[in-house]
């Protein structure tokens, strides 16, 4: 068996009043032991997630900065590629690009951005994360596929990394894991998108799904499997001996929606218990589905603090 990835953890930040309250915050998730700081991409009450990491990455040390993840029908590839290489090369190498194919409906709705079907969006996925790889490269880039094309295009500045920054990828069915496995350096699980477009199944959220989206993941990925670091955002959010009882609406979200039973949520995402609880469930985690890479949001940073302190980097 492999050595198991050390542990990392990140916390999600979508926003602030204003450039103090924003840099104050970029300190305290750095204080506490995080690795990374995450900025999402949707289109409502957030920052926009690149700028916000550049001002993350001049007010931080240590932290490596993540977008979990950039919408790629948000933006034409070229000038997303200009963009993240700038951050990264301006972050001294400190930044992870994480992708997605785009899931919520209603945002496309509001703006009139075309929300194609999930094997369109998948498929434009598959072929972003070749084009951008590409252009990360040394030299000109030409490419034909199905939904880009270039012709002897080539970026600058180029990224601190080479060949490229580290790829983040996140899914919960198997062609999009399949997808990541083949391309990922890291690879974030979700449940499955449910049937209305705008929510994530937690009906799914079980260690049997867990079980099945890592064979997914191996297959794919073969003698690479290795290297990837399989993370996960905990959901459902995090509760100590203070309170552990779920939110009736969080815990409402793991109802099967076949026979109305209420699912577990397995402590995969959400973590319930005393703090020597919570990091046995997720040691058993990673010594179960290999999972070292943790993402909490705002909400939570303080109350897995103590957490992040016990098992970061080990």
């Amino acid at each position: 068996m492999s050595t198991p990835h050390p542990f990392r953890f990140g916390v999600t930040l979508f926003g602030a009043a204003s450039r103090n309250e924003w840099i104050a915050k970029v300190h305290k998730v750095e204080d506490l032991g995080y690795s990374v700081l995450q900025v999402p991409d949707h289109l409502g009450n957030q920052f926009s997630p690149i700028l916000a990491l550049m001002a993350a990455a001049e007010a931080s040390r240590t932290l490596r900065l993540g977008t979990l993840v950039l919408d790629i029908n948000y933006r034409h590839l070229a000038l997303l590629a200009k963009e993240v290489a700038t951050l990264d090369l301006l972050s001294e190498g400190r930044f992870e690009l994480g992708l997605g194919a785009g899931w919520i409906a209603r945002e496309s709705q509001m703006t009139g951005i075309p929300f194609d079907p999930a094997s369109q969006r998948v498929g434009r996925l598959e072929e972003a994360v070749q084009v951008l790889t590409g252009l990360f490269s040394d030299g000109p880039m030409t490419f034909a596929g199905c939904y880009y094309s270039l012709n002897g295009f080539e970026i600058f500045p180029k990224p601190f990394h080479h060949p490229h920054p580290p790829l983040l990828l996140s899914g919960g069915g198997k062609r999009m894991l399949s997808i990541a496995g083949r391309y990922a350096d890291i690879i974030t699980l979700n449940p499955p998108v449910a049937p209305d477009g705008n929510s994530l199944d937690m009906a799914e959220a079980t260690a049997d799904a867990t079980t099945q989206q890592i064979a997914w993941i191996r297959e794919a990925a073969g003698d690479r499997f290795a290297q990837i670091e399989i993370g996960n955002f905990v959901i459902g959010g995090v509760k100590t001996e203070r309170e552990q009882q779920l939110d009736p609406r969080i815990a409402a979200t793991f109802r099967s929606r076949t026979t109305g039973e209420q699912q577990s949520p397995q402590g995969i995402y959400t973590l319930v218990g005393s703090v020597d609880q919570i990091c046995e469930q997720v040691l058993s985690n990673r010594e179960r589905f290999g999972i070292s890479y943790i993402g909490v949001l705002e909400q939570d940073l303080e109350t897995f603090a103590p957490v992040v302190a016990r098992l970061s980097g080990k």
